[in-house]
């Protein structure tokens, strides 16, 4: 089982592979699977055992779903065992509790989620959303993140078959941690949600406003760290992405077809990543961030991965951004 670990400096977690033995080296881009795509309709005996799946009355681990959930093979962190937290001299750790799961998005072989129909596409939404409730109901979970790697650059496994990863966590991540305390820090001097005011004020503004559609507001972030960063933000003040109802899951796949779709057209099919941003598991904690509901905004990331992050980055915290948000926007607007 793996570990996770605290760097007791920064405050961050590291999750610790402690039953690898391999040296990691410097890959070439590796080749297609030779056997063809694992993740095909058909090929579910190449798979774990699905732990969900939306189907039409078919037998489970068979031909005949929509959408399936399978652990990876080749998990980081496991459902199985008892959470313990350790002191290790003046560090911490904690087992190596958790999940990690793929979400196959379509039984074709797909590469580009763009290429989804929009009704596919809200299958999959809705499946994120019963992935994050189900979990939640572990108190051994502290986060769920669900995320999307896209292209060699933005960290893509070899399988190109569309697909997103879930890994749920034993401790909230410090990235988390900024956020929720940033937001609670402006609701308590504000007594309104930080997110709400900011995507009232792009729109008012516009140079960064990408689009709107009726129930979600498209924007390049004033301090986009990468080049046509987008940060997509639903109207309505929800807390956690579990609040979604079916008219914003219908509205969203359409908004996430549209732009990837002109990343895709501008950016000649970027690599990128895809972060949805939640509250972490509610547990029944004195004070566990009291206000959450009230001052949190959850939301989608999607960053191209155009160039490599540098010592600089790596070493600061800084990012160097090589194109300006608002020319960014300036340009998206103009493939619409």
């Amino acid at each position: 089982m793996s570990e996770v670990r605290r760097d007791i400096v920064t405050d961050t977690w590291v999750i610790i592979d402690t039953e690898n033995d391999s040296i990691p080296k410097t890959k070439a881009q590796q080749a297609p699977e030779k056997d063809g795509c694992a993740f095909c309709e058909g090929q579910e005996s190449r798979t774990p055992n699905e732990i969900y799946a939306i189907r039409d009355g078919t037998a489970a681990n068979g031909p005949g779903w929509k959408v399936r959930v399978i652990p990876n093979i080749k998990p980081i962190l496991r459902i199985e065992g008892t959470l313990a937290k350790t002191g290790v001299g003046v560090y911490d750790m904690v087992s190596g509790v958790g999940a990690n799961e793929v979400i196959v998005e379509t039984p074709q072989h797909l590469i580009r989620f763009s290429e989804l129909p929009d009704e596919q596409i809200r299958l999959v939404l809705n499946t994120y959303r019963m992935r994050i409730d189900d979990l939640h109901k572990d108190k051994r979970l502290r986060y769920v993140l669900i995320y999307k790697n896209h292209g060699t650059l933005a960290g893509a496994s070899t399988v190109n078959h569309v697909h997103s990863d879930l890994i749920a966590l034993p401790a909230t991540p410090v990235r988390v941690k900024q956020k929720l305390s940033g937001a609670r820090e402006y609701y308590g001097y504000k007594e309104r949600c930080l997110f709400c005011d900011l995507m009232f004020q792009e729109i008012e503004m516009g140079d960064r406003l990408i689009f709107q559609s009726d129930k979600f507001v498209v924007i390049a972030p004033y301090a986009s760290r990468f080049p046509f960063e987008v940060l997509i933000l639903p109207k309505r003040h929800m807390y956690s992405y579990k609040l979604i109802d079916e008219d914003e899951v219908f509205d969203l796949s359409q908004v996430l077809k549209k732009v990837i779709g002109i990343m895709h057209e501008v950016l000649e099919d970027p690599p990128y990543n895809l972060i949805l941003n939640d509250s972490p598991n509610l547990l029944p904690k004195t004070s566990y961030w009291k206000t959450i509901k009230q001052d949190f905004h959850w939301h989608i990331e999607i960053m191209p991965r155009i160039y490599r992050t540098t010592g600089f980055e790596l070493g600061t915290g800084f990012y160097i951004n090589h194109y300006a948000p608002e020319k960014a926007a300036g340009v998206l607007r103009s493939h619409l």
